[in-house]
């Protein structure tokens, strides 16, 4: 433990008089006095952190904190663009055109120079019930039942999949027919690999807590350099030219591949409020898959707006009679876009599912 020591020493100034002789005198600074903070609105409505549908208005509501103390302007920020100066202490704000998600609104009021501000946020949900659907099992293959399953793709005629648990994590190359692996990858102990994609002629894959991920050759899985990101790693797919992670949350991530920096983000809403636990992630026919952790649900969402739009239940796909008892949840998406085979598998699952999605 350090000390710190502070001395403090008290310095006279004495100017003397020289020109006619009489006693001295001092000169004293004066200290200027702190000025007060001006406290002059509240926002009373709407309740930070409330939830309204997309479309819906969302009413403000300012009050003065004393009547007798108007302020010279009030101006309305909408996630930190300026909309209004307001002229009345009611203000309705429309949100068709808005982003599902946050919306964070701030109220600065202005008085003989001076400035406060309040502030509040709302969640936008989506308008849209999720389009429910189930499945039907077309084929089963056999899976590595000690493949502790985190990200999942299919490229030219195999399985790529990277699997989790320090001391266990790897990218894989896999026979789809049978379940052999047939190039592998391990990662060292210290990382807990997550999702993985491909993208050009190279394979990302993330890790969980470490912040780091890995880029490989497509075809020799040498590991060719590495990437940093903020947040954890969970879920990694390819649109176009950008990754989109998940992490986690109920936010996809769009980063382009070079050095892994953000595009932008997207929150993930459906008719209930923010669809969190998104994990291993799949784009298939211009919509977001995404398991959902602890689940035996799949989500599919609009890339542009965030909005759930299906949802898949997956229950009992792993039958009783396949359980070995060491299975873990239901995670990994891959699809096979020449001939629009899905397939699925879970954490240490011995098998892997050729499904068909039908509506309930």
């Amino acid at each position: 433990m350090k000390t710190l020591t502070i001395a403090i020493f008290s310095i006279s100034l004495v100017f003397a008089g020289c020109s006619n002789g009489r006693g001295d005198q001092s000169a004293v600074a004066e200290s200027k006095p702190t000025e007060k903070p001006i406290n002059l609105i509240r926002i009373d409505t709407p309740v930070n952190g409330s939830t309204l549908t997309i479309g819906e208005a969302i009413n403000l509501e300012i009050k003065l904190v004393e009547t007798t103390l108007q302020p010279d302007s009030i101006i309305l920020y909408i996630n930190n663009n300026k909309v209004d100066n307001l002229k009345e202490y009611s203000y309705s704000i429309l949100t068709k055109g808005y982003s599902l998600g946050t919306v964070r609104i701030n109220a600065t009021a202005w008085k003989n120079g001076q400035r406060q501000t309040a502030s509040t946020s709302v969640f936008l949900k989506s308008n849209i019930s999720p389009k429910k659907y189930t499945y039907k099992v077309i084929k089963t293959f056999n899976h590595d039942p000690k493949a502790y399953t985190q990200g999942l793709f299919y490229h030219n005629g195999f399985l790529y999949e990277g699997t989790g648990q320090n001391g266990s994590s790897s990218l894989r190359k896999v026979e789809l027919e049978t379940g052999k692996v047939i190039q592998s990858n391990n990662l060292e102990q210290d990382y807990f690999g997550e999702g993985i994609t491909f993208f050009g002629d190279k394979i990302y894959q993330l890790t969980w807590t470490s912040g780091i991920g890995f880029v490989y050759d497509a075809e020799t899985f040498k590991r060719l350099h590495s990437f940093n990101y903020a947040t954890q790693g969970w879920g990694l797919t390819t649109i176009g030219n950008e990754l989109v992670m998940s992490d986690g949350s109920n936010i996809l991530y769009f980063m382009e591949p070079n050095g892994f920096s953000e595009v932008r983000k997207m929150e993930v809403f459906d008719n209930y409020g923010p669809q969190k636990m998104l994990n291993e992630l799949e784009y298939i026919d211009g919509k977001i898959w995404a398991n959902v952790f602890t689940t035996n649900r799949v989500v599919i969402i609009d890339p542009q707006s965030g909005a759930v739009v299906s949802e898949i239940d997956f229950t009992g796909i792993l039958k009783n009679s396949d359980k070995t008892g060491n299975e873990d949840v239901l995670n990994g998406i891959a699809y096979d876009p020449n001939t629009k085979r899905i397939f699925v598998t879970g954490k240490n699952w011995p098998k892997l599912y050729q499904v068909e999605i039908v509506s309930k």
